[in-house]
C-alpha cells in the first residue's frame, strides 16, 4: 500500500515547519508519497521538492486555495500542477492580497473586547508576512495566556459570530479549479465534512466543481471521522471523483493526526495518485551507509 500524505502546511503559511523539516518527518513516519499544500502560497514548492528528493519521497506539487462558496469558505487543494504556470502564480498572489487587511480588521476587532496588539503578536508566528492567518492570531492568544489552545481560541473568538472573525472574499470555486487544471494539476475538495453545508448545497458545491473539472476529494483525512470518511467515499463514487488521503498536519503540538498516520483509503476508490503519475516527481532511492 502507498502511504500517501497530500495535505500539509509549512512556516511558508500557517505551518510551524519549514519544508525540510516536513519532508524528514514525513521519511521517518513512512510516508512514500508526500506533497506540500501550503494556503494560497506555492513559495515553498522548489524546496519542498529538493528536501523529498533528498530523503528519498516522492513528490507531487500542492496548494490548498481558499475559496468562497455560499457564503462559505472551502479548501481546494491543487496537486500535480506545474509549479511555474504564469495564471496560476497570478491567481494565488491575488487571492493573497486580501490577507494583511483581514489581519488589521481582526486586531480591531479583538481589540474592542479588551485584547490588545494582536496585529504585531500575530505577525511575529507568521514566517511569511504575507500569509497571516487566524491560526497565528490563535497561537499568540496562546502565548499570552488568553487561551490554554488554539481550539479554544477558535470556539471564542474566530470563528463566524465571535470577535476576531472577519469574512474574506477568496477566489471563487470557477478560478481555483481552472487555476490549478490549466497548470495541469487535479482539483481536490478538501476535508468536506468540516464545511457546513445542507445536504441540498453539498449537492450544488460537488455538481459544480465536477462541472468545471474538479477530479478528487478528500475522504480519509485528519479532521474526518470514521463515518465521515465512509460518507465521502460514498460522493467519490457518486461524482466519479477520485479519492484522496491527507493528514493537514500543521504542528506538532497542534495536529491531531501526524503525517502518514491515517487509515488506507477503501479499496472500491481511484486514487488520486493512481491519475497523477505522470506528475510525481520520483525520488532516487537513498543510499544507506
Amino acid at each position: 500500500m502507498i502511504n500517501a500524505d497530500l495535505h500539509c502546511h509549512s512556516v511558508i503559511s500557517d505551518g510551524t515547519l519549514t519544508p525540510e523539516e516536513l519532508a524528514q518527518r514525513a521519511k521517518v513516519k513512512g510516508v512514500n508519497l508526500w506533497a506540500l499544500t501550503d494556503h494560497d502560497d506555492i513559495g515553498g514548492q522548489a524546496r519542498a521538492a529538493a528536501a523529498a528528493a533528498a530523503v528519498g519521497l516522492d513528490y507531487l506539487t500542492g496548494v490548498e486555495v481558499s475559496v468562497s462558496f455560499l457564503h462559505q469558505t472551502v479548501h481546494i487543494v491543487g496537486l500535480g500542477f506545474d509549479a511555474s504556470n504564469v495564471a496560476l502564480c497570478l491567481g494565488l498572489t491575488q487571492t493573497r492580497s486580501g490577507r494583511a487587511q483581514r489581519a488589521r480588521d481582526m486586531a480591531e476587532d479583538l481589540a474592542r473586547v479588551g485584547i490588545k496588539d494582536t496585529f504585531e503578536g500575530a505577525k511575529k508566528y507568521a514566517g511569511n508576512p504575507d500569509l497571516i492567518s487566524r491560526t497565528h492570531f490563535a497561537r499568540f492568544l496562546v502565548a499570552t495566556g488568553v487561551c490554554k489552545d488554539t481550539q479554544e481560541v477558535f470556539r471564542k473568538f474566530l470563528t463566524e459570530g465571535k470577535p476576531g472573525y472577519v469574512q474574506h472574499r477568496w477566489a471563487t470555486l470557477k478560478e481555483a479549479v481552472t487555476w490549478i487544471t490549466q497548470a495541469g494539476g487535479m482539483a481536490v475538495v478538501a476535508h468536506p465534512a468540516r464545511y457546513k453545508f445542507s445536504a441540498n448545497e453539498e449537492f450544488a458545491l460537488f455538481t459544480e466543481f465536477k462541472g468545471l473539472g474538479g477530479a478528487g476529494v478528500e475522504v480519509v483525512t485528519g479532521s474526518h471521522s470514521t463515518a465521515e470518511a465512509a460518507a465521502y467515499a460514498d460522493i467519490a463514487l457518486e461524482f466519479a471523483l477520485a479519492a484522496s488521503r491527507g493528514s493537514d498536519f500543521h504542528s506538532p503540538q497542534e495536529s491531531r493526526v501526524d503525517l502518514g498516520d491515517l487509515p488506507a483509503l477503501p479499496e472500491n476508490l481511484t486514487p488520486v495518485w493512481a491519475l497523477l503519475q505522470d506528475r510525481i516527481q520520483r525520488a532516487v532511492p537513498v543510499r544507506q551507509p
